[in-house]
């Protein structure tokens, strides 16, 4: 018999190649081993949340995992449709389920499908949770996947619509209202993922106008790398906005990755909102305008704006390693105000401790209707408040062999300075952060693909690319 596949848990959920780790035997596995998990928790009676996004084969290898579970004797909440990960996370509360499987690989490539597990509170699985989960899973031998069918007849798959739960949530969270009546002008950026539909619906019927980009399926995900709201995949958007003009600072781009978790924002000029300014003028907007208070739980890859924003308002700020499996808990333990991370997925008290690209965004818009500002004026409001900075990351590809070589030149003593920068101090929160005089810069592998990232933060765009430059040059990448 071959070789079992040897599944693990990164940041957020597995995630492999569709047809050559990521088959149907191997989710079947997956689902197999959770049930396992769900009846050594105490949790299977509770039931399971079951969903998927936009991808290839995503509603099949839900189906997959529903089957199995049924025959495991754990009750299934099947979503009828594909669904954001924040919407099938807030059924899990709804339905107070043991959890939620989602099948997602989020902003990956086409080619990539995952399998993430939230637990009975609705967040990101711990890395506690994660090992018990690829511990079970790697007992669980390949076999045939039950019938569907007699799941149905049993009782055990039960279909849900997973919206309008989540939809009623999120209008006790934001003045929807107040955003529809301020004329906004927003275009939405679905990239062809599970959010799409979501913020024209909730926008419907005022004077602002919701137009949406790649509201459909199509999970080849034609036009951009990967479904992933960064610049260099919302081309069309910005183009888009920056033609139609400014609208008198009322346009906006709001971009939403495959499974909806994270967001992407685009200015009135049609250019891109850094993920770490987002999360910064979000966090101001609760602390300033809304007059809210509670720490802020950030990744380590976050901006430095967040810790002089906690300084000026009173609030702790906690530095977690990379991921919502870290930062997740964390908000839940200091009952923290927001969280985030540097790849655009933030979290807010009283919603799940979970990232939510939609609410995020409604956020956004909400600030904007609020001040009656541009989010270029909102930008320079918390330039105002903290001073200026840019930002920039490189994902490099690199060969399995030169990982120690890398993880060598990275923990080297002798490196004290990059591109005649002094290295005033470092830690090993994630990977490896090098302070630097008002910035920083970091050094981490991804935990979801073979990618090596480096990230700095300065006082200017040129500092900035200066330290990514003498990174790379010192590192030989």
């Amino acid at each position: 018999m071959a070789d079992l596949t040897d599944i693990r848990f990164g940041t957020d959920g597995w995630r492999a190649l569709i047809a050559n780790e990521y088959t149907f035997e191997n989710v079947a596995r997956c689902a197999e081993g959770l049930c396992v998990h769900l009846k050594a928790a105490g949790t299977a009676g509770k039931g399971l949340v079951v969903g998927y996004d936009t991808r290839f084969l995503s509603p099949e290898f839900a189906d997959t995992v529903a089957a199995v579970c049924a025959a495991q004797g754990v009750k299934v909440y099947l979503a009828d449709k594909q669904a954001p990960t924040p919407v099938l996370s807030y059924n899990v509360l709804h339905h107070q389920a043991g959890g939620a499987a989602i099948i997602t690989a989020s902003h990956n490539p086409a080619q990539w499908n995952g399998f993430k597990f939230k637990p009975e509170y609705a967040g990101s699985a711990t890395q506690e949770i994660t090992d018990r989960l690829e511990a079970a899973i790697a007992q669980v031998p390949v076999k045939p996947v039950p019938s569907m069918a007699a799941g149905r007849e049993s009782g055990m798959i039960v279909d849900i619509d997973p919206a309008p739960p989540y939809l009623e949530r999120i209008a006790s969270q934001v003045n929807l209202d107040a955003i529809k009546s301020a004329g906004l002008q927003v275009v939405v950026d679905a990239m062809y993922g599970a959010g799409l539909g979501y913020l024209p619906a909730l926008l419907a019927g005022g004077k602002t106008t919701v137009r949406e980009l790649h509201g459909h399926r199509n999970p080849a995900f034609p036009g951009m790398q990967q479904p992933e709201p960064i610049a260099h995949n919302l081309t069309e958007i910005s183009a888009l906005i920056a033609k139609e003009g400014a609208h008198g600072g009322k346009s906006v781009g709001i971009a939403l990755d495959g499974d909806a978790d994270r967001v992407g924002i685009i200015d009135e000029q049609g250019r891109f909102v850094t993920t770490l300014d987002t999360f910064s003028m979000l966090a101001q907007y609760l602390l300033e305008q809304k007059q809210q208070r509670g720490a802020l739980v950030k990744g380590v890859t976050s901006s430095i704006a967040l810790n002089h924003l906690g300084a000026a308002y009173g609030v702790d700020v906690h530095e977690m390693r990379v991921g919502f499996k870290n930062i997740g808990p964390k908000m839940t333990e200091v009952d923290a105000l927001m969280g985030g991370e540097e790849s655009g997925g933030f979290a807010f008290r009283g919603h799940i401790p979970e990232r939510d690209g939609i609410l995020s965004g409604l956020y956004i818009l909400e600030y904007m209707a609020v001040t009656g500002e541009s989010p270029t004026q909102l930008l320079q409001r918390l330039i105002d408040k903290v001073g200026p900075h840019s930002y920039h990351r490189r994902d490099i590809g690199f060969q399995a062999s030169d990982r120690e070589r890398i993880l060598e030149a990275v923990n080297d003593p002798a490196f004290t300075e990059v591109a005649g920068i002094p290295i005033l101090g470092s830690d090993t929160i994630d990977g490896r952060r090098f302070r630097v005089d008002d910035g920083w810069l970091a050094v981490r592998f991804s935990g979801t693909e073979p990618l090596l990232r480096i990230y700095a933060e300065a006082a200017t765009p040129e500092l900035v690319e200066k330290l990514l430059d003498g990174a790379m040059t010192y590192l030989k990448v």
